[in-house]
């Protein structure tokens, strides 16, 4: 609200400065919360700087959610001090904004959520799992790779549950698809076709996908970590150790090939 000195006011115009309406105006010379400076003798109200200051305060106190009555006691407490009033409202507004801020971004999320029917719990990344063997298997990534894991899970959880679920049948299509081609040669053509999806397939699980770097150490990483915890490779709850070694030496050899 624009404030010079000396200047006076008409109720209307008073109400377009400040975006109060005159019928406000009106109600607040009636209790008495906001008197105008003059009133002339055709009975019409002006309004100077001093009311224009009473009138922020008001509106401060009004956003505060503080009642009509106790910003009247307030304002006219012969001790009230208009610096540290306003230094206290920028505090209070200051974290009012801070809640806001909080309440849009849960807003933001509900909507996606609503239009794009996104996953809003990380329990739904890892449907189809045994619920103890999922909480068990991200809590050991989380210790081993946080970062990763929270920009995969992050990622994911942005994503249509169409298309997720698209991504996850892919993927156990082409999944099956390796397995059944254990004893042929890893570094075969028909072999590394089916790496590339692979790879191409984990980084969308990682959320890289858009990334330049090609990721070539931590894909042959993957590999190598297939061998180690037969978990990764198992099959019908069986371990299958061929299969985790026809993989590592194919994605290593993917990975020297094409992304080196």
């Amino acid at each position: 609200m624009k404030q010079l000195s000396g200047a006076r006011y008409a109720v209307r115009q008073l109400a377009k400065l400040s975006g109060v309406s005159v019928r406000t105006l009106h109600y607040y010379d009636q209790i008495g919360l906001l008197k105008p400076g003059i009133r002339t003798a055709a009975g019409y109200r002006q309004y100077g700087e001093q009311e224009m200051l009473r009138l922020q305060q008001i509106l401060f106190y009004r956003e505060l959610d503080i009642p009509l009555k106790e910003i009247g006691d307030i304002l006219d407490d012969p001790d009230f001090d208009l610096l540290k009033a306003l230094e206290s409202h920028k505090i209070a507004l200051g974290r009012r904004q801070e809640r806001l801020q909080t309440l849009l971004k849960t807003i933001d999320k509900t909507i996606l959520t609503l239009k794009n029917n996104t996953m809003l719990s990380h329990e739904e990344l890892y449907e189809g799992m045994p619920k103890e063997q999922a909480e068990a298997w991200r809590e050991e990534a989380i210790d081993e790779w946080p970062k990763e894991v929270r920009r995969s899970e992050d990622h994911l959880r942005k994503m249509k549950k169409p298309d997720f679920n698209k991504l996850k049948g892919d993927f156990k299509a082409l999944w099956s698809q390796l397995g059944s081609m254990t004893d042929q040669e890893p570094t075969s053509p028909e072999v590394q076709e089916l790496i590339a999806l692979h790879y191409d397939f984990t980084r969308q699980f990682w959320g890289t996908a858009s990334l330049e770097d090609k990721q070539a150490k931590a894909y042959a990483g993957l590999g190598e970590l297939y061998v180690q915890d037969e978990r990764f490779t198992e099959v019908d709850g069986k371990a299958h150790p061929a299969f985790g070694r026809f993989m590592r030496d194919a994605m290593k050899h993917f990975a020297e090939a094409k992304l080196s």
